[in-house]
Protein backbone atom coordinates (compact mmCIF):
# COMPACT_ATOMS: atom_id res chain seq x y z
CA UNK A 1 0.00 0.00 0.00
CA UNK A 2 2.80 2.34 0.92
CA UNK A 3 4.60 1.33 -2.25
CA UNK A 4 1.57 2.12 -4.41
CA UNK A 5 0.92 5.54 -2.85
CA UNK A 6 4.52 6.64 -2.62
CA UNK A 7 5.48 9.19 -5.25
CA UNK A 8 8.80 8.72 -6.95
CA UNK A 9 10.49 12.04 -7.83
CA UNK A 10 11.46 12.45 -11.43
CA UNK A 11 15.21 12.32 -11.64
CA UNK A 12 17.06 15.26 -13.06
CA UNK A 13 17.90 14.68 -16.73
CA UNK A 14 15.05 12.23 -17.22
CA UNK A 15 13.50 11.50 -20.60
CA UNK A 16 10.61 13.94 -20.09
CA UNK A 17 12.88 16.92 -19.47
CA UNK A 18 15.24 15.87 -22.26
CA UNK A 19 12.35 15.64 -24.73
CA UNK A 20 11.12 19.08 -23.66
CA UNK A 21 14.54 20.59 -24.15
CA UNK A 22 14.89 18.86 -27.52
CA UNK A 23 11.54 20.23 -28.68
CA UNK A 24 12.51 23.73 -27.57
CA UNK A 25 15.86 23.42 -29.32
CA UNK A 26 14.19 22.19 -32.53
CA UNK A 27 11.73 25.09 -32.46
CA UNK A 28 14.57 27.55 -31.92
CA UNK A 29 16.59 26.04 -34.75
CA UNK A 30 13.61 26.18 -37.08
CA UNK A 31 12.50 29.66 -36.09
CA UNK A 32 14.93 31.54 -38.38
CA UNK A 33 13.66 29.64 -41.41
CA UNK A 34 10.05 30.08 -40.32
CA UNK A 35 10.59 33.78 -39.83
CA UNK A 36 12.23 34.03 -43.23
CA UNK A 37 9.28 32.59 -45.08
CA UNK A 38 8.79 34.75 -48.22
CA UNK A 39 6.11 37.41 -47.96
CA UNK A 40 3.64 37.12 -50.84
CA UNK A 41 2.23 40.57 -51.63
CA UNK A 42 -1.00 41.17 -53.60
CA UNK A 43 -0.60 41.15 -57.39
CA UNK A 44 -2.12 44.61 -57.84
CA UNK A 45 0.28 46.55 -55.60
CA UNK A 46 2.50 47.63 -58.51
CA UNK A 47 -0.43 48.92 -60.56
CA UNK A 48 -1.86 50.83 -57.62
CA UNK A 49 1.48 52.46 -56.78
CA UNK A 50 2.10 53.34 -60.45
CA UNK A 51 -1.36 54.90 -60.79
CA UNK A 52 -0.72 57.10 -57.77
CA UNK A 53 2.62 58.12 -59.22
CA UNK A 54 0.99 58.92 -62.59
CA UNK A 55 -1.33 61.41 -60.94
CA UNK A 56 1.72 63.27 -59.64
CA UNK A 57 3.93 63.14 -62.73
CA UNK A 58 1.41 63.29 -65.62
CA UNK A 59 2.25 66.89 -66.62
CA UNK A 60 5.90 65.89 -67.07
CA UNK A 61 4.87 62.93 -69.21
CA UNK A 62 2.71 65.22 -71.32
CA UNK A 63 5.59 67.64 -71.92
CA UNK A 64 7.89 64.75 -72.89
CA UNK A 65 5.42 63.53 -75.54
CA UNK A 66 4.95 67.05 -76.92
CA UNK A 67 8.71 67.51 -77.26
CA UNK A 68 9.17 64.16 -78.98
CA UNK A 69 6.40 64.86 -81.50
CA UNK A 70 6.83 68.61 -81.97
CA UNK A 71 6.77 70.10 -85.45
CA UNK A 72 6.90 73.53 -87.06
CA UNK A 73 7.19 76.42 -84.61
CA UNK A 74 6.44 74.39 -81.49
CA UNK A 75 8.69 75.16 -78.48
CA UNK A 76 11.95 73.22 -78.29
CA UNK A 77 12.51 73.40 -74.54
CA UNK A 78 10.73 71.89 -71.56
CA UNK A 79 9.92 75.24 -69.94
CA UNK A 80 8.73 76.64 -73.28
CA UNK A 81 6.44 73.65 -73.79
CA UNK A 82 5.00 74.07 -70.28
CA UNK A 83 4.22 77.73 -70.94
CA UNK A 84 2.80 76.94 -74.38
CA UNK A 85 0.38 74.41 -72.89
CA UNK A 86 -0.67 76.79 -70.10
CA UNK A 87 -1.27 79.66 -72.55
CA UNK A 88 -3.25 77.62 -75.06
CA UNK A 89 -4.98 74.98 -72.91
CA UNK A 90 -4.94 76.32 -69.38
CA UNK A 91 -3.96 74.47 -66.21
CA UNK A 92 -6.22 71.53 -67.04
CA UNK A 93 -4.29 71.10 -70.29
CA UNK A 94 -1.38 69.71 -68.27
CA UNK A 95 -3.60 66.75 -67.38
CA UNK A 96 -4.80 66.05 -70.89
CA UNK A 97 -5.10 62.29 -71.37
CA UNK A 98 -4.94 61.45 -67.65
CA UNK A 99 -7.68 58.81 -67.98
CA UNK A 100 -5.63 56.99 -70.64
CA UNK A 101 -2.53 57.28 -68.47
CA UNK A 102 -4.34 55.66 -65.53
CA UNK A 103 -5.72 52.92 -67.79
CA UNK A 104 -2.18 52.28 -68.98
CA UNK A 105 -0.88 51.91 -65.42
CA UNK A 106 -3.75 49.62 -64.45
CA UNK A 107 -3.00 47.28 -67.37
CA UNK A 108 0.72 47.68 -68.07
CA UNK A 109 2.18 48.28 -64.62
CA UNK A 110 -0.09 45.86 -62.78
CA UNK A 111 0.98 43.12 -65.18
CA UNK A 112 4.72 43.78 -65.19
CA UNK A 113 5.05 44.34 -61.44
CA UNK A 114 2.79 41.41 -60.61
CA UNK A 115 4.58 38.90 -62.83
CA UNK A 116 8.01 40.13 -61.75
CA UNK A 117 7.21 39.76 -58.06
CA UNK A 118 5.60 36.36 -58.64
CA UNK A 119 8.70 35.11 -60.45
CA UNK A 120 10.90 36.39 -57.63
CA UNK A 121 8.73 34.69 -55.03
CA UNK A 122 8.87 31.38 -56.89
CA UNK A 123 12.64 31.67 -57.23
CA UNK A 124 13.02 32.51 -53.54
CA UNK A 125 10.99 29.44 -52.59
CA UNK A 126 13.14 27.13 -54.72
CA UNK A 127 16.55 28.68 -54.04
CA UNK A 128 16.51 27.77 -50.36
CA UNK A 129 18.01 29.56 -47.38
CA UNK A 130 21.55 30.87 -47.07
CA UNK A 131 23.19 28.84 -44.25
CA UNK A 132 25.06 31.92 -42.99
CA UNK A 133 22.40 34.64 -43.07
CA UNK A 134 19.40 32.29 -42.69
CA UNK A 135 17.66 34.34 -45.40
CA UNK A 136 16.48 33.36 -48.90
CA UNK A 137 19.29 33.61 -51.41
CA UNK A 138 18.86 36.80 -53.47
CA UNK A 139 18.65 36.40 -57.26
CA UNK A 140 21.69 37.38 -59.32
CA UNK A 141 21.64 40.45 -61.58
CA UNK A 142 21.32 38.40 -64.82
CA UNK A 143 18.39 36.49 -63.30
CA UNK A 144 16.68 39.73 -62.23
CA UNK A 145 17.15 41.22 -65.71
CA UNK A 146 15.75 38.08 -67.35
CA UNK A 147 12.67 37.99 -65.09
CA UNK A 148 12.10 41.73 -65.52
CA UNK A 149 12.43 41.52 -69.32
CA UNK A 150 9.84 38.75 -69.53
CA UNK A 151 7.50 40.64 -67.21
CA UNK A 152 7.94 43.87 -69.14
CA UNK A 153 7.26 42.23 -72.49
CA UNK A 154 3.99 40.73 -71.28
CA UNK A 155 3.05 44.01 -69.60
CA UNK A 156 3.79 45.95 -72.79
CA UNK A 157 1.41 43.74 -74.77
CA UNK A 158 -1.29 43.96 -72.09
CA UNK A 159 -1.08 47.75 -71.91
CA UNK A 160 -0.47 48.54 -75.58
CA UNK A 161 -3.98 49.79 -76.37
CA UNK A 162 -3.94 52.12 -73.36
CA UNK A 163 -0.48 53.32 -74.38
CA UNK A 164 -1.68 54.22 -77.88
CA UNK A 165 -4.53 56.18 -76.32
CA UNK A 166 -2.20 57.87 -73.88
CA UNK A 167 0.14 59.13 -76.60
CA UNK A 168 -2.70 60.26 -78.86
CA UNK A 169 -4.59 62.13 -76.17
CA UNK A 170 -1.44 63.90 -74.94
CA UNK A 171 -0.38 64.80 -78.48
CA UNK A 172 -3.83 65.80 -79.72
CA UNK A 173 -3.90 69.41 -78.56
CA UNK A 174 -0.66 70.19 -80.41
CA UNK A 175 -2.16 69.16 -83.77
CA UNK A 176 -4.06 71.41 -86.19
CA UNK A 177 -7.82 71.41 -85.67
CA UNK A 178 -8.57 69.22 -88.70
CA UNK A 179 -6.16 66.50 -87.54
CA UNK A 180 -7.29 66.21 -83.93
CA UNK A 181 -9.04 63.06 -82.80
CA UNK A 182 -10.73 64.72 -79.79
CA UNK A 183 -11.16 61.62 -77.65
CA UNK A 184 -13.30 62.59 -74.65
CA UNK A 185 -11.75 59.98 -72.36
CA UNK A 186 -10.05 56.58 -72.50
CA UNK A 187 -13.29 54.64 -72.93
CA UNK A 188 -14.41 56.85 -75.81
CA UNK A 189 -10.98 56.50 -77.39
CA UNK A 190 -11.05 52.69 -77.23
CA UNK A 191 -14.50 52.50 -78.83
CA UNK A 192 -13.61 54.93 -81.60
CA UNK A 193 -10.29 53.26 -82.33
CA UNK A 194 -12.00 49.90 -82.87
CA UNK A 195 -14.88 51.39 -84.84
CA UNK A 196 -12.79 53.68 -87.07
CA UNK A 197 -9.55 51.72 -87.45
CA UNK A 198 -10.39 48.12 -86.55
CA UNK A 199 -9.16 45.88 -83.74
CA UNK A 200 -5.65 46.01 -85.18
CA UNK A 201 -5.35 49.62 -84.01
CA UNK A 202 -5.21 48.38 -80.42
CA UNK A 203 -1.89 46.69 -81.24
CA UNK A 204 -0.37 49.52 -83.22
CA UNK A 205 3.31 49.80 -82.38
CA UNK A 206 3.16 46.73 -80.14
CA UNK A 207 6.65 45.64 -81.29
CA UNK A 208 8.62 48.73 -80.23
CA UNK A 209 6.30 49.19 -77.26
CA UNK A 210 6.97 45.69 -75.94
CA UNK A 211 10.69 46.17 -76.52
CA UNK A 212 10.56 49.43 -74.59
CA UNK A 213 8.51 47.80 -71.81
CA UNK A 214 11.08 45.00 -71.49
CA UNK A 215 13.96 47.49 -71.40
CA UNK A 216 12.08 49.75 -68.98
CA UNK A 217 11.23 46.95 -66.56
CA UNK A 218 14.73 45.46 -66.69
CA UNK A 219 16.43 48.82 -66.16
CA UNK A 220 13.92 50.10 -63.61
CA UNK A 221 12.83 47.16 -61.42
CA UNK A 222 16.01 45.09 -61.60
CA UNK A 223 18.27 48.08 -61.04
CA UNK A 224 16.15 49.21 -58.08
CA UNK A 225 16.57 45.77 -56.52
CA UNK A 226 20.33 45.86 -57.06
CA UNK A 227 20.80 49.45 -55.88
CA UNK A 228 18.75 48.85 -52.74
CA UNK A 229 20.56 45.62 -51.93
CA UNK A 230 23.95 47.32 -52.45
CA UNK A 231 23.09 50.34 -50.32
CA UNK A 232 21.95 48.10 -47.47
CA UNK A 233 24.84 45.61 -47.63
CA UNK A 234 27.77 47.79 -48.73
CA UNK A 235 26.83 51.30 -47.59
CA UNK A 236 25.26 49.86 -44.41
CA UNK A 237 22.08 51.89 -44.89
CA UNK A 238 18.83 50.91 -43.22
CA UNK A 239 15.78 49.64 -45.12
CA UNK A 240 14.04 53.01 -44.81
CA UNK A 241 12.79 56.02 -46.76
CA UNK A 242 16.28 57.37 -47.50
CA UNK A 243 17.34 54.05 -49.02
CA UNK A 244 14.15 53.73 -51.05
CA UNK A 245 14.56 57.29 -52.38
CA UNK A 246 18.23 56.83 -53.31
CA UNK A 247 17.63 53.47 -54.99
CA UNK A 248 14.65 54.71 -57.00
CA UNK A 249 16.51 57.87 -58.08
CA UNK A 250 19.41 55.82 -59.45
CA UNK A 251 16.99 53.39 -61.08
CA UNK A 252 15.30 56.36 -62.79
CA UNK A 253 18.63 57.50 -64.29
CA UNK A 254 19.33 54.03 -65.66
CA UNK A 255 15.81 53.60 -67.03
CA UNK A 256 15.74 57.00 -68.77
CA UNK A 257 19.07 56.33 -70.50
CA UNK A 258 18.25 52.80 -71.62
CA UNK A 259 14.75 53.53 -72.91
CA UNK A 260 15.27 56.94 -74.55
CA UNK A 261 15.84 55.74 -78.16
CA UNK A 262 13.00 53.20 -77.96
CA UNK A 263 10.71 55.79 -76.40
CA UNK A 264 11.22 58.22 -79.29
CA UNK A 265 10.42 55.52 -81.87
CA UNK A 266 7.36 54.33 -79.93
CA UNK A 267 5.97 57.84 -79.65
CA UNK A 268 6.48 58.59 -83.35
CA UNK A 269 4.86 55.31 -84.44
CA UNK A 270 1.82 55.66 -82.19
CA UNK A 271 1.15 59.30 -83.03
CA UNK A 272 1.65 58.96 -86.79
CA UNK A 273 -1.25 59.15 -89.25
CA UNK A 274 -1.50 56.30 -91.73
CA UNK A 275 0.45 53.04 -91.81
CA UNK A 276 4.08 54.10 -92.01
CA UNK A 277 6.63 51.32 -91.71
CA UNK A 278 9.20 51.31 -88.94
CA UNK A 279 12.13 51.28 -91.37
CA UNK A 280 10.73 54.21 -93.34
CA UNK A 281 10.09 56.13 -90.12
CA UNK A 282 13.64 55.57 -88.84
CA UNK A 283 15.05 56.67 -92.21
CA UNK A 284 13.10 59.92 -92.12
CA UNK A 285 14.08 60.65 -88.52
CA UNK A 286 17.76 60.02 -89.23
CA UNK A 287 17.70 62.15 -92.38
CA UNK A 288 16.21 65.11 -90.50
CA UNK A 289 17.91 64.85 -87.12
CA UNK A 290 20.96 62.58 -87.42
CA UNK A 291 21.95 60.36 -84.48
CA UNK A 292 20.75 62.99 -82.04
CA UNK A 293 17.22 61.63 -82.35
CA UNK A 294 18.13 58.76 -80.01
CA UNK A 295 18.26 61.03 -77.00
CA UNK A 296 15.85 63.72 -78.09
CA UNK A 297 13.86 64.72 -75.05
CA UNK A 298 16.18 62.85 -72.64
CA UNK A 299 16.14 65.64 -70.04
CA UNK A 300 12.34 65.94 -69.88
CA UNK A 301 12.19 62.13 -70.10
CA UNK A 302 14.40 61.82 -67.03
CA UNK A 303 12.64 64.69 -65.27
CA UNK A 304 9.42 62.76 -65.84
CA UNK A 305 10.74 59.22 -65.34
CA UNK A 306 12.91 60.09 -62.34
CA UNK A 307 10.05 61.47 -60.20
CA UNK A 308 7.72 58.79 -61.56
CA UNK A 309 10.15 56.03 -60.54
CA UNK A 310 10.72 57.60 -57.13
CA UNK A 311 6.99 58.06 -56.49
CA UNK A 312 6.17 54.55 -57.72
CA UNK A 313 8.61 52.80 -55.41
CA UNK A 314 7.86 55.03 -52.44
CA UNK A 315 4.14 54.30 -52.85
CA UNK A 316 4.94 50.61 -53.38
CA UNK A 317 7.05 50.41 -50.23
CA UNK A 318 4.23 52.15 -48.33
CA UNK A 319 1.79 49.55 -49.64
CA UNK A 320 4.07 46.79 -48.40
CA UNK A 321 4.68 48.36 -45.02
CA UNK A 322 0.93 48.76 -44.45
CA UNK A 323 0.32 45.16 -45.61
CA UNK A 324 2.92 43.78 -43.22
CA UNK A 325 1.47 45.80 -40.36
CA UNK A 326 -2.09 44.61 -41.05
CA UNK A 327 -0.98 40.98 -41.42
CA UNK A 328 1.27 41.09 -38.37
CA UNK A 329 4.35 40.11 -40.36
CA UNK A 330 7.92 41.08 -39.72
CA UNK A 331 8.77 44.72 -40.29
CA UNK A 332 11.91 44.02 -42.30
CA UNK A 333 11.42 42.57 -45.77
CA UNK A 334 13.44 39.83 -47.39
CA UNK A 335 16.04 40.61 -50.08
CA UNK A 336 14.85 37.89 -52.45
CA UNK A 337 11.17 38.69 -52.27
CA UNK A 338 10.86 42.41 -51.87
CA UNK A 339 12.60 45.25 -53.66
CA UNK A 340 15.94 44.66 -52.02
Amino acid sequence: MDAKNSSVPTPVGSGTETTSKRDTTNKMSLSPQLKQKPIHYPFWFGGSASSMAACVTHPLDLVKVRLQTRSGSMPTTMSGTFLHILRNNGLTGLYSGLSASLLRQITYSTTRFGIYEELKSQLATRSGVDPVTQKPKPPSLPMLIAMASVSGTIGGIAGNAADVLNVRMQHDASLPEHKRRNYRHAGDGLVRMIREEGVGALFRGVGPNSLRAAAMTASQLASYDIFKRTLIKVAKMEDNLATHFSSSFLAGVVAATVTSPIDVIKTRVMSAHGNQGLGQLLGEIYAKEGMGWMFRGWVPSFLRLGPQTICTFLFLESHRKFYRRVKGLEEEELPAVNKS
